[in-house]
């Protein structure tokens, strides 16, 4: 029984580490439309008798503005050009600081590898799959590859998915022509895109609009994500 039970794990996680890695190769080449998500939010605003039409619009990097590319990495993880899919430092100060909610750390890479491969939820199976499938896409991926794909799956409204369907619902405009202050509003409600609103910001949300300018600034602006 033992030997039974141990050959059909090991079958089994042969087969899951060839089908993920599979998996992670194609998707360097094909935009990604759907993801789990995306289909959970399906599925919500159906349970809730809402509209279940979803926002987004895939468009390649070369056709977003770099203002919003380093908007999203100026708020959310500004070491996401040098590091390897985890900011061990970010990491540390989120388990020492004295709050009665731990605040996250996580980067670019290991939420795009959350929205496009697992589901959301807190649990220790999703978070070591989580640190799988950074690790995957660090190594296939690439550092441009993983932005543009975090920049067309990131959540920015009710329904709504990625910079390109947020220009174009809550500006009126395509995502390479956001302006700077356009785009760290995006960023701004990244934390938290259901309860802040782009287009109807709240003081909260024109604060961090401000911040993240002034961080992208300081960052050198454009230039910082030239080696990518």
């Amino acid at each position: 029984m033992v030997r039974v039970v141990f050959s059909f794990l090991l079958k089994f996680t042969l087969y899951f580490l060839l089908i993920s890695v599979v998996w992670v190769i194609v998707l360097k080449f094909v935009p990604v439309w759907i993801t789990p998500h995306m289909i959970g939010r399906k599925i919500e605003a159906s349970s809730a008798g809402e509209k279940t039409k979803l926002y987004k619009d895939w468009e390649s990097y070369d056709n977003i503005s770099k203002e919003a590319a380093l908007a999203v990495v100026a708020s959310e993880d500004q070491q996401f050009p040098t590091h390897w899919g985890f900011d061990f430092d970010e990491i540390q100060d989120a388990m020492t600081e004295k709050r009665k909610r731990t605040r996250g750390a996580s980067t670019i890479s290991q939420q795009t590898a959350k929205n496009v491969f697992l589901w959301h939820g807190r649990s220790y199976i999703r978070k070591a799959l989580e640190v799988y499938f950074t690790l995957l896409i660090e190594l296939f991926w690439g550092k441009e590859r993983i932005l543009e794909v975090y920049l067309n799956v990131a959540e920015t409204g009710p329904m709504t998915f990625g910079v390109e369907a947020a220009a174009q619902r809550f500006y009126g405009k395509s995502a390479k022509n956001l302006t700077r202050s356009e785009a760290a509003r995006i960023a701004a409600v990244l934390p938290n895109p259901i309860r802040f609103s782009i287009k109807n910001p709240s003081s909260y949300v024109l604060g961090r609009t401000s911040k993240i300018s002034r961080q992208m600034r300081a960052l050198g602006g454009q230039k910082y994500l030239a080696g990518l």
